[in-house]
Formats: C-alpha cells, sequence, structure tokens
C-alpha cells in the first residue's frame, strides 16, 4: 500500500522533527541546504545520509570525462541491463552527446517564504532549498530554464550556478505550474548564457527499457551527478506536488533529493526526454519519476500562448471500466469491442452535448480506449494533449 505525501510538506523537509518511520511516499527530490536549524538533513522518510567513503566516490568519479569516456555513478546497480545502458551511455556518441550537454545542467538556489495559513497576516521563516535546472532550446530562440515547481514554489530569491562556475546569477520567474510541476526561469545576464548549449527536447516518449541518464546535483557531493538505467514503465502518476494525475515515465535510474528538474537523456538521439521530480520511498529500490516531454511542451505552448500555466483540462466525466462480461453484453459490446461505461457527465461541460450517461466510449481522437486502469486513463491523457492544440 502506498501514499502520497501531503503537499504541503512535499517539496522540503520539516525542520526540528524526527524522521517518520519507513513508508511508501512518493516524494519529490528537491532538499533543503544547511540552516540555522539542524543542518543539512534529507527529506523524512528518505533514507540514511550517504556514508563517507560514498560521499568521496560521488565527488571523484561522477563528473570525470577522459578520453571521451564518462564515468558515471558508481552507485548504479550492478545487473545486465544496467551495464548494458551504462556501456551505452559513456562510450562513443552518448558519451559524446552528455560531454556537449553537461554545462547546461544547472544548480538552482532557492529561498522560499511559505505562507502561514493559521496566521494569515504574517509568512513562515524562510527556507532554503538546492535542486537542478537546464537550458532548453525551443522554436524562437528564447533563452529559458527548466525546473520543478516544487523547487520555486513561494520563492523570494532565485539564483543559478553554472557548473564549473563559482558565480552565482539572479533568475527571474516566469510561470509555475503547479498541476505539472514544472516551472520557467531566465536570466537577464548575457555572460551567463555565453558557450551554453540548451538541451533539445524529444518529441517522443520513451520506448520501455530504453537506456537513459539523470543529470542533476543530488545530496551527496557538489559536482554534477550522473546516473545511468532504463525505463521501466509509463503510465498516468500521481504527481505529489500538484496532487494530480498526468502521464509520468518510471525509471530505475538513481533519483534523489536535490535531483528535482535535471534532464533524462535518451542514449539514442542524446534529447532530452523528461524532467526527474520525484521517486517512490519505503521498501523499494530504484523507482523514479520523469515528466515526459509531452506535458512539458504542453506547459511551454501554454505560456507562449497565454503568458502564464493555465493547467490542463479535464474530460469532466466520471466513468466505470467494463470487466464484467455480463454488463458488456447489457450494453450490447461484442467480445472484440473495448470501452468505457459513462456513469455521469458534468451538466455544464461540453462533453455533455454529445454524451450522456450509459454511453460507451470506445475510442478518443483514433485511440481505442481499453477497459483496464493501466490504458484507459493514457487514453484520457491523450484526449487533453489533443483538446489544447
Amino acid at each position: 500500500m502506498s501514499s502520497s505525501i501531503p503537499c504541503s510538506e512535499k517539496a522540503y523537509p520539516l525542520r526540528g522533527k524526527p524522521p517518520s518511520p519507513p513508508r511508501m511516499d512518493l516524494r519529490c527530490s528537491a532538499f533543503s541546504a544547511p540552516g540555522a536549524q539542524g543542518g543539512p538533513r534529507e527529506e523524512a522518510g528518505a533514507g540514511p545520509v550517504p556514508s563517507a567513503r560514498h560521499l568521496h566516490s560521488l565527488d571523484s568519479s561522477t563528473d570525470l570525462i577522459q578520453d571521451h569516456h564518462l564515468v558515471l555513478d558508481p552507485a548504479t546497480p550492478a545487473t545486465a541491463k544496467h551495464h548494458a545502458a551504462e556501456a551505452e551511455l559513456t562510450t562513443g556518441a552518448g558519451a559524446r552527446v552528455l560531454k556537449r550537454h553537461m554545462d547546461a545542467v544547472l544548480k538552482v538556489f532557492a529561498t522560499h517564504s511559505y505562507p502561514n495559513h493559521e496566521l494569515p497576516w504574517q509568512r513562515k521563516q524562510q527556507t532554503h532549498s538546492k535542486s537542478t535546472g537546464f537550458a532548453v532550446a525551443f522554436p524562437g530562440g528564447q533563452r529559458w530554464i527548466l525546473t520543478n515547481a516544487h523547487s520555486v514554489s513561494y520563492a523570494t530569491q532565485v539564483q543559478l550556478k553554472r557548473r564549473g562556475d563559482d558565480e552565482k546569477h539572479a533568475a527571474r520567474v516566469l510561470a509555475v505550474g503547479t498541476g505539472c510541476d514544472v516551472a520557467l526561469l531566465t536570466v537577464d545576464d548575457e555572460a551567463f548564457w555565453r558557450d551554453l548549449h540548451p538541451v533539445e527536447l524529444s518529441a517522443d516518449t520513451p520506448a520501455l527499457q530504453a537506456a537513459v541518464a539523470v543529470l542533476g546535483y543530488p545530496i551527496g557531493g557538489d559536482s554534477l551527478a550522473i546516473s545511468a538505467g532504463v525505463v521501466s514503465r509509463v503510465q498516468m502518476t500521481h504527481y505529489s506536488h500538484g496532487c494530480m494525475s498526468l502521464l509520468a515515465v518510471q525509471t530505475d535510474a538513481a533519483i534523489n533529493s536535490g535531483n528535482s528538474g535535471g534532464p533524462v537523456m535518451s542514449a539514442q538521439g542524446g534529447e532530452c526526454v523528461g524532467i526527474a521530480f520525484q521517486s517512490l520511498t519505503g521498501n523499494t529500490a530504484n523507482i523514479g519519476y520523469v515528466i515526459p516531454t509531452s506535458v512539458v511542451r504542453h506547459f511551454l505552448h501554454d505560456y507562449m500562448r497565454t503568458g502564464t500555466y493555465t493547467g490542463f483540462p479535464s474530460l469532466n466525466v466520471v466513468w466505470q471500466e467494463l470487466e464484467s462480461r455480463t454488463l458488456r453484453l447489457a450494453c450490447g459490446m461484442g467480445p472484440q469491442h473495448k470501452g468505457v461505461l459513462v456513469r455521469s457527465v458534468s451538466a455544464a461541460a461540453h462533453e455533455a452535448e454529445v454524451l450522456r450517461q450509459d454511453d460507451v466510449i470506445m475510442a478518443i481522437d483514433g485511440v481505442e480506449v481499453w477497459a483496464t486502469t493501466a490504458r484507459s486513463p493514457s487514453v484520457t491523457a491523450s484526449a487533453w494533449t489533443s483538446s489544447t492544440r
């Protein structure tokens, strides 16, 4: 049984309290920087702090390139598929692509001032966090930087630091998509953009078992860390920060506190296939989640069209799976037919003009609707995308 972390606690740990017992939680992967109370800590339930030996290994080997060979995080699981993914990412064209885009991965420093809902005339004590962002290439030549919404939520100050540079540059928050956990930033300083090669967004969702690399600045060191893995699953997933369900990519590459907002790169085309944003903790191992580029592109097109984030539309239909053979026969469906039964339609919705109670939805935008939990929400996501273009 798994549960989602409450929205008020999802991005940053509560200081001064002992860690909660281990449980299955979806955790956003930003972490708080050292402060006046308690020093650096991982989120409650996120696991023990790495050992001194592990800290040394991160500093010495996760950011090393020699003779066009890239050395990845030594904590990568020693399985056959991970060895294959590591070989694909660390030698030849894969390593050269990663090397070219490493400077586009940025460290994000944010100062947060959250509202106090118990005392609305004042705000809570300021907190600090560190996470990851990256420069993205988009038609029009805009100078944009993507990160997670929970990394800059209620931020009073956001600063970015490039790899190998000690200077922090002030950033402006252009838009925050709370529902999809994506935020858009920019930097006005011209010197910041010098010799910076933005990352290209992939137009496709990665295939299952495709090799990917997660780039970012997780807890355990100051240098850029890269972890290899494969795509394990693609389905609708609960977004911890936005408390809504959207399409997400599951990977077994390491996604730890501080990886929030980092790009997930494909080994095939060298493009960004998503943004790392949360992981499942508890009695699990190597379960991380990535915001796919289809969701990111919706957010960017929304900003270009309206100048802000307006959200994702809802189908406004309550539906039921047709798992019962008797129920399918009662609806006049044959063995070859698939679909979902409409239980109710919002009277104020546009769907009420074409749908009625007890209708059966068999396809959306030409995509067949399957009567299983894994398939039918995915088709709904396809309808969301097409209805907003």
